[in-house]
């Protein structure tokens, strides 16, 4: 997908959200999703997805102006046959999106930023970088991040971690392979409304 649209095109975005944030976006007109949300979602793991979802905010401004209340992402589908699909007690918003207020993220690297593993440039590079862990006993990318193997091998913990960058800039034709975030949902953005409510 191409980051470079015009900076003040509109770009029609899909989210599926509970019925509170329509909710909220009524009442007070901008929606921002907030740590208590994360937390009752994720339960036990929610420490794990916080952490996760600060290093993506602070990685994200590096390439878009936040400002310091828009800390965790909103996740949206760049077309309707490939958003999430509405489930009992949800709502599916569709969102018109200045191009400037939101990211396009690549969904292959950030499987591999949630792993803690390397995001490859390309087939290539996959396997140059699997030759290098096996020179080294390493099994996995995830022992380098999270384990004292860190330690023992800088060069290569950063080389991972330099990559997750790749999550924002690795380019793809696969209309499939990419999703959107924002930081926020303002109420003038929203131009359908569809209730879920399971009856």
């Amino acid at each position: 997908m191409n980051q470079e649209m015009r900076e003040g095109e509109n770009v029609v975005l899909w989210t599926r959200q509970l019925p509170q944030v329509w909710e909220e976006l009524q009442e007070k007109g901008v929606y921002r999703v907030k740590e208590e949300y994360i937390v009752l979602k994720n339960d036990t793991i929610a420490d794990y997805y916080l952490e996760l979802y600060r290093w993506y905010t602070r990685e994200a401004g590096k390439y878009l102006e936040l400002e310091p209340e828009e800390q965790y992402p909103v996740w949206l589908s760049l077309d309707e046959g490939n958003m999430l699909q509405p489930t009992e007690n949800t709502v599916i918003l569709k969102l018109e999106i200045p191009r400037n207020q939101f990211l396009f993220c690549n969904t292959d690297a950030w499987g591999y930023r949630v792993n803690y593993w390397y995001i490859p440039t390309d087939d290539e590079d996959a396997k140059k970088h699997e030759a290098e862990l096996k020179r080294y006993g390493i099994h996995s990318d995830d022992e380098i991040i999270l384990t004292d193997k860190g330690n023992f091998y800088p060069a290569l913990k950063r080389k991972i971690t330099d990559s997750w960058e790749r999550v924002f800039t690795l380019k793809t034709d696969k209309k499939e392979m990419m999703v959107a975030t924002a930081w926020e949902i303002r109420r003038e953005w929203v131009k359908e409304v569809r209730r879920y409510d399971g009856e």
